[in-house]
């Protein structure tokens, strides 16, 4: 059985064709440019050049590619875009309007002239990957499943924080059911309010297999808990370390005891050290998290956990990982199979084992002979 894996990241989006015939090791994987950071590099190719763009498609990652167009609109650039790829970078089209992004209908875009670079807007592009995989003689026949990843802000009403909407989502789904696949949906129940979720499910129309869309860092904290030296500790710590956002959760053996969201730009390890001691002991507030430009913090475990520990462990993984290089915490940085970069789509395989119960058996007899899940653990 073959599950199609692919973590859209701000740097890379990693991808990972799963056979559960074969050891995980054994799987072809593929980490690549993300497609934000190629929209990047096309549209400042295109400022370089002095020619007008045009973004088409779907609601993507933003980042790297909404630094790229201010930087075109600076340079004196034209940018049009629809009304879909303009919320890429903000769901308030009179605002970017304001910022010089003329918003265009897919009838006024066909009629731009030829001089106009048209650059169209998804997160998940099959058909790349499948020439990609080609090349080596790899097919995307008969996949039993998709799974993936994406960070959404989810689409906050006017007037509302983004930061504030997305941990109110966050804190929503640990409320819910405190396990790490409760931010996993099948492709029919994806909540409206995740536009960019919805987006790639529309990209993946074409894909004859069942879809699962999971937020990023919650897979990432899922395929670090596969690592062995992961498991042993009662109760846990699990940082994702992104290169635009850090989301650590409190695991026990209930599942999610508390989880706080920030930018990974306006930390360092001291401040992360005092992020994690605080989620661990239960001090943690909301507001000092929000008030200091992250999402917010949500405490739910009520037993306090202090440092050392030997039942109290903290894992990390994420590209930024190194931050915690020679922590006073000791923590222990994740690999599950041997490749942290494919931390996310091994996650994502348990949150397809979790949502799709008709595939658990061999998911999990592949990656934990049988044992327990992982949000189990």
């Amino acid at each position: 059985m073959k599950i199609l894996c692919v973590d859209v990241g701000t740097g890379t989006q990693d991808i990972l064709l799963h056979d559960t015939d074969l050891h995980p090791e054994n799987g072809f994987k593929l980490v690549v440019p993300s497609p934000t950071m190629i929209v990047r590099r096309r549209l400042q190719a295109a400022t370089r050049a002095g020619r007008p763009v045009l973004l088409t498609g779907l609601t993507m990652g933003g980042g790297p590619s909404h630094w790229a167009a201010e930087d075109h609109l600076k340079a004196g650039g034209t940018l049009y875009a629809t009304p879909p790829a303009a919320r890429s970078f903000n769901d308030d089209l009179d605002y970017l309007q304001s910022q010089g992004i003329r918003i265009v209908s897919e009838e006024e875009a066909a009629r731009l002239p030829d001089e106009v670079v048209r650059l169209e807007l998804r997160d998940f592009d099959v058909a790349a990957i499948r020439r990609a995989l080609a090349e080596f003689d790899v097919r995307l026949d008969d996949l039993a499943a998709v799974a993936i990843a994406v960070f959404d802000h989810g689409n906050a009403p006017p007037g509302v924080s983004d930061r504030k909407f997305r941990f109110d989502y966050i804190a929503r789904q640990v409320r819910a059911a405190p396990q790490l696949h409760n931010f996993a949906f099948p492709a029919a129940d994806i909540p409206p309010i995740m536009t960019r979720m919805r987006a790639v499910a529309a990209s993946a129309g074409d894909v004859d297999a069942p879809l699962l869309l999971m937020d990023t860092a919650p897979a990432a904290v899922a395929g670090a808990l596969l690592d062995p030296g992961a498991i042993g500790p009662y109760r846990r710590l699990v940082a994702n370390v992104g290169n635009l956002h850090t989301l650590a959760f409190r695991l026990g053996p209930d599942g999610i005891e508390g989880t706080f969201e920030h930018h990974t730009g306006m930390l360092d390890q001291p401040k992360l050290e005092t992020l994690l001691r605080t989620l661990a002991d239960g001090t943690l507030r909301n507001e000092e998290v929000f008030d200091d430009h992250g999402h917010g913090a949500l405490i739910v475990g009520s037993d306090p956990y202090r440092f050392p520990d030997e039942d109290f462990g903290v894992i990390i993984t994420g590209p930024r990982r190194t931050m915690m290089a020679g922590s006073a915490l000791r923590p222990y940085f994740a690999t599950p199979f041997g490749d942290m970069m494919i931390a996310g789509c091994f996650g994502l395989l348990t949150a397809v084992a979790a949502k799709m119960p008709a595939l658990a058996d061999p998911i999990l007899n592949s990656l934990t002979g049988g044992g327990r899940p992982p949000w189990e653990l």
